[in-house]
């Protein structure tokens, strides 16, 4: 970002935090330096080691992009604390309606996942929800993108390296815009496609995940919130 130092080539030394703190409401930042994907899908197989991953822990493709795989499904229900009504018609066409058995009423007490970003899905798209969602590392390196309410943007680096800053855990609260994607390791030039392992991380969602409580940002929605300038320098994050 113009004046605040912002790198955004992939291999950061440090993480970023973008973040405009004043004691009156920050207004948003105006250009970000250039951002791009680190990994272009290739249309192919995904390599072996990745196709492993895959199998072993029984992912399939995300709506948002990468994999997944429900791990835990809370046997506890509460009274929904969200309006009845879905956040997104849109989502809900795009999977194909609720889950079954959903009722707007309740929610479950919390949900889990495994989340996959590989050289060949190496994209979470911009999206929302309604709950608050709590992210653990496991392997790889990948770059959070987060829009929050205000326009304010962060960034951060989620891996193993805590001495530069890499987060292993991190939380995002309901409403934020949220976006990721996968990077190369430090050492990135002893690797490539075929050997990037990709990023594995779980994500716990209190009260648990519904479709309903899920929204995809659009491009027209971007231009709203964001200057003009940084909405076309993050429109890649944008795929719905």
């Amino acid at each position: 970002m113009g004046g605040y130092g912002l790198e955004f080539d992939g291999l950061p030394s440090d993480p970023v935090d973008l973040t405009l703190d004043c004691p009156s409401e920050p207004s948003p930042p105006t250009s970000l330096d250039p951002v791009g994907p680190v990994f272009t899908p290739m249309g192919v197989l995904e390599s072996t080691k990745v196709q492993a991953t895959i199998q072993a822990l029984s992912l399939t493709p995300h709506v948002e992009g990468g994999y997944f795989v429900a791990t835990d499904s809370s046997p506890t229900l509460i009274p929904s604390p969200y309006p009845p009504t879905p956040l997104s018609e849109k989502t809900l066409a795009l999977v194909g309606g609720p889950r079954p058995g959903f009722d707007p009423a309740v929610r479950r007490l919390s949900t889990s996942i495994f989340y996959f970003l590989t050289p060949n899905r190496p994209v979470g798209s911009f999206h929302r929800n309604r709950s608050r969602i709590v992210h653990a590392w496991h392997r790889g390196r990948g770059r959070y993108v987060l829009i929050h309410p205000g326009g304010r943007v962060e960034s951060f680096v989620v891996g193993p390296d805590v001495q530069r800053g890499e987060k292993l855990q991190w939380a995002v609260d309901g409403g934020v815009w949220k976006a990721s994607y996968l990077l190369e390791r430090p050492d990135k030039d002893a690797e490539g496609p075929d050997t990037n392992e990709g990023l594995l991380i779980s994500e716990t969602v209190v009260p648990g995940f519904e479709y309903a409580d899920h929204e995809f940002l659009s491009r027209e929605r971007c231009a709203e919130i964001l200057p003009e300038e940084l909405a076309k320098e993050l429109a890649w994050l944008v795929n719905h």
